[in-house]
């Protein structure tokens, strides 16, 4: 049985990301959400309002990156399941 190189479609065909890729951004994402974290709590000892608004954000902006990754596989994983 042989395969027919015409037959076979890359993850680049399919518009579809490397998995590497995908974890590699929920890696910055989950990274961005505890530095995030950590920074409000810092600036909660130190009584930063500043540094606290920042944490904050970007604690949420590493929240928001992963639920869009998150919704992006299961996408993916719908329309794999689909073909």
């Amino acid at each position: 049985m042989e395969i027919d190189p015409k037959k076979v479609r890359t993850q680049e065909d399919e518009d579809e990301p490397a998995l590497i890729d995908q974890v590699e951004g929920r890696v910055e994402a989950e990274m961005k959400r505890i530095e995030g974290r950590a920074k409000e709590r810092v600036a909660q000892g130190l009584q930063d309002k500043d540094l606290e608004r920042e944490g904050r954000k970007l604690k949420e902006e590493g929240k928001r990156e992963l639920e869009e990754q998150s919704k992006e596989i299961d996408e993916q994983h719908h329309k794999d399941q689909q073909s």
